[in-house]
């Protein structure tokens, strides 16, 4: 079985920073995709950011320049950084990967953690 955990999230103040840290453990051959959504109250799912296996990078036009995406492999981990943070992101940030496992190394599946508040807010 795999676990996805995200920390990092929190209150910040309109033009702060925060720093989203994502963990995926457990049965793991190899992890593709690795991307953020977000859900503010009463709105849908959004896709955020991703990052693929070789490293490419894609962003929501909402957050291009203020979010970097990034993930360490070595540590099962994808990261995102915020930057420059204003009220209307926030929301619950959700981690999601594509991983195969040992037992099927052809076939990826999608996981997603419990996800993280992110309250901007003076």
């Amino acid at each position: 079985q795999v676990q996805l955990l995200e920390s990092g999230g929190g209150l910040v103040q309109p033009g702060g920073s925060l720093r989203l840290s994502c963990i995926a453990s457990g049965s793991i051959f190899r992890i593709d995709d690795m991307a953020w959504y977000r859900q503010a109250p009463g709105k849908q799912r959004e896709l955020v950011a991703t990052v693929t296996s070789g490293g490419s990078t894609n962003y929501a036009d909402s957050v291009k320049g203020r979010f970097t995406v990034s993930r360490d492999d070595a540590k099962n981990m994808v990261y995102l950084q915020m930057n420059s943070l204003k009220p209307e992101d926030t929301a619950v940030y959700y981690c999601n990967a594509e991983i195969r496992s040992p037992s099927n190394i052809f076939t990826s599946h999608s996981y997603w953690g419990q996800g993280t508040q992110v309250t901007v807010s003076s």
